[in-house]
């Protein structure tokens, strides 16, 4: 096994765990056990939680911001962005890949996380918001989006919205509610242009 292999491995093991438990509901030993290896390894790679926490947050950030901007070179249609965005949730909760955001989960535990790890939760959040400011911006100009605030406010509200239907989702072990919570939402940004849901 190769050490980026055994580095990734770790990181995708912590990551599942945190969706599972939080922050602390996980030590290095549970990640030996899923991984197959000693805790020193884990050392290795990442010295203390802290690091691979930090590390984790910092790696998902940067795959959320390549996502955005994939997005954005395939789909140049905000309306069409927002609903893919939506969409891709959905689908990772529905497949229980990836139920939650593991971001969202640990800024409601953001007063125990030790500042590393928030500065990075905190980089993720503003991400999000800046890149759904800029497409409810262009929507908007574009006369696709009818916003009843600015483009940040919205921006705010669509992403709260989306992680509270993640809650929601969770909170009832259903993972059609996502879809409940989150069509009126496009709905009202984009009315007429959602179909009904089933």
């Amino acid at each position: 096994m190769s050490n980026l292999s055994t580095s990734d491995d770790i990181l995708a093991c912590a990551r599942s765990l945190i969706v599972a438990g939080g922050y602390n509901g996980f030590s290095y030993a549970d990640i030996a056990d899923v991984v197959g290896i000693r805790k020193a390894s884990i050392h290795h790679h990442f010295p203390s939680k802290v690091d691979l926490v930090r590390r984790l947050v910092a790696r998902y950030r940067e795959e959320a911001q390549a996502g955005m901007a994939n997005l954005e070179l395939q789909i140049s249609n905000p309306l069409e962005q927002l609903r893919f965005y939506v969409g891709y949730w959905e689908a990772c909760i529905a497949d229980a890949s990836a139920p939650f955001c593991v971001c969202a989960l640990l800024a409601s535990q953001l007063p125990v996380l030790p500042e590393e790890v928030g500065l990075e939760v905190r980089a993720h959040f503003r991400s999000v918001s800046k890149w759904l400011t800029s497409v409810l911006e262009r929507g908007a100009r574009q006369g696709q989006l009818q916003l009843t605030s600015t483009p940040r406010a919205e921006a705010e509200a669509f992403m709260a919205t989306v992680h509270g239907a993640m809650l929601t989702a969770r909170a009832y072990g259903d993972p059609k509610i996502f879809a409940v919570v989150t069509g009126p939402l496009l709905e009202r940004l984009a009315p007429g242009t959602i179909p009904d849901l089933k």
